[in-house]
């Protein structure tokens, strides 16, 4: 069992379920204190914190919309009450949702955006804030989505978003460098994230090159990854995990 106070701390959004529950998991097995956020998903954040809690780590769980700038600045003052800094910030939250662009309504738009884009800036604004402050060589991780360059049906809003958190990264990528702060994306293809089988999203499993989905531990590692001393020169980059996802171009590249 670690010795509280010894670990590193990160803050993961919308960690209550899903991938970004796997990675703040995950992340506690690799010697983090995490805060937990959730929006809806109380139950799931709970029991993620009690399964840390176990671990030997520290954990907390914080309710925050991340749509909402006055309810993100409330959870970083209970987290930097809690753990007073910050190494890690992962901004997984998000809300996959999709509409065809003839009918998208200001409502959807705006909620969609509010939570994917504006979120994940201004948690990353704070933590940042912070590690430059108390002097943190940091880490801000970005979970976009294949979407950023890929073009799926009704996805107008939804990979907007995605393509604009990625080149996000980049941007704050460049101005943290000074800092000794590192921004990575992440972007996760089809993930396997409880879905019923008989769900008809996996109908694509055979049209993916590797022809399954990912498991989300899969893409919590991709972090565990990036967070280590081996990937100390890694910084503005965006990596893919779709299994191939986007690699067929033409309608007769027929992988079966």
């Amino acid at each position: 069992m670690r010795i509280m106070g010894n670990n590193k701390v990160a803050l993961v959004t919308g960690a209550g379920r899903g991938i970004g529950k796997s990675i703040a998991l995950l992340l506690a097995e690799n010697g983090y204190d995490v805060g937990v956020n959730y929006n809806n998903s109380e139950e799931g954040a709970r029991k993620v914190c009690k399964n840390i809690d176990e671990m030997g780590a520290k954990s907390l769980c914080l309710q925050a919309d991340i749509g909402k700038v006055n309810e993100i600045n409330t959870m970083f003052e209970k987290f930097f009450t809690e753990f007073g800094h910050i190494d890690l910030m992962v901004n997984n939250a998000g809300i996959s949702k999709f509409a065809p662009l003839l009918e998208v309504e200001e409502d959807f738009w705006d909620r969609i955006t509010s939570v994917n884009w504006k979120g994940a800036y201004f948690c990353t604004q704070r933590a940042a804030q912070n590690m430059v402050k108390n002097n943190i060589k940091g880490l801000i991780i970005n979970i976009s989505s294949n979407h950023k360059g890929g073009c799926w049906p009704n996805a107008s809003v939804y990979a907007s978003n995605k393509a604009a958190l990625t080149k996000f990264t980049k941007n704050a990528a460049m101005e943290l460098a000074k800092y000794n702060i590192r921004v990575n994306a992440i972007a996760p293809g089809y993930t396997d994230v409880g879905w019923d089988k008989n769900d008809e999203v996996f109908k694509a499993e055979s049209k993916i090159p590797l022809k399954r989905f990912a498991s989300p531990v899969e893409i919590a590692h991709a972090i565990i990854y990036l967070a280590s001393k081996e990937a100390g020169y890694i910084t503005g980059e965006c990596l893919n995990i779709d299994g191939g996802a986007l690699l067929p171009v033409v309608p007769e590249n027929n992988l079966n």
